[in-house]
């Protein structure tokens, strides 16, 4: 589909307005919505492509920016060791809660929009695996796709660094799809065993892959980049979202 992936709006959210990427099929019609939440770095270039990927597959996709508070609107930091660590020091400077109103403002926009059909899905890479998993918390979330998600099982995102993800997986209702590397060192085999028993022993509806691939494989710059892997993730997180969101109600045939 040929995709709007222009706009920029402002969300209200309790901690201030956050500035919003909307990308979306150009043809009329109502579609599926996704959240897509960023890594520590926000809206970059890799991050502007996958939502132009979910977009042209047919969905009002919503990225916002995580560090409104913090940074002017748009924002970017860099792909380099200084926009690294801000992003890791703003990590744990935002208040959870504020996480969580963040996310709920952006599915209260998407449920409104003219352009979107109601039915509601999450996508994040990075600490925005983490912050699509507590989105998919909220009832209204059918289906969450969580690329290599930072943090969960050390509880480690938010001020004060002891989050609460592990403790409320029970409220998680949706079908969630889990995708690690294996040569990721920042969610390590221990970890990913804490994530997946704590899901088991919810018994929620979950699928997880793992792969042999670095961290960021998923991000279209730089050596850990793996095309072929990110394809078939790509099309995984599709099949999840067609199945569970629907294919929308498009008013002219494109």
């Amino acid at each position: 589909m040929i995709i709007n992936d222009t706009e920029s709006i402002e969300i209200q959210t309790p901690t201030g307005p956050m500035r919003t990427l909307i990308s979306r099929p150009a043809a009329p019609g109502k579609y599926p919505g996704i959240v897509l939440f960023s890594e520590i770095f926000q809206i970059t270039g890799p991050i502007r492509r996958t939502a132009a990927q979910f977009a042209s597959n047919g969905f009002v996709v919503a990225v916002p920016e995580i560090y409104h508070e913090f940074e002017p609107a748009g924002c970017v930091l860099p792909y380099d060791e200084a926009g690294a660590k801000r992003g890791n020091d703003l990590k744990t400077a935002k208040p959870l809660k504020s996480y969580d109103t963040d996310a709920r403002a952006v599915l209260d926009f998407l449920a409104s929009s003219e352009y979107c059909t109601g039915k509601l899905g999450a996508v994040g890479i990075c600490i925005g695996g983490h912050l699509a998993f507590r989105t998919a918390m909220n009832s209204d979330v059918l289906a969450t796709t969580c690329f290599y998600p930072t943090d969960i099982h050390k509880r480690g995102l938010g001020e004060g660094m002891n989050d609460d993800s592990l403790d409320r997986i029970s409220e998680i209702n949706g079908e969630l799809l889990m995708i690690f590397g294996r040569q990721d060192p920042h969610v390590p085999r221990e970890g990913r065993a804490v994530i997946y028993n704590a899901l088991t022993d919810a018994d929620r509806h979950f699928t997880w892959h793992e792969f042999n691939a670095a961290h960021a494989f998923l991000r279209d710059e730089g050596p850990r980049y793996n095309a072929a892997l990110a394809q078939i993730c790509y099309w995984m997180a599709l099949e999840l979202f067609k199945r569970k969101l629907g294919f929308g109600d498009i008013v002219e045939p494109v």
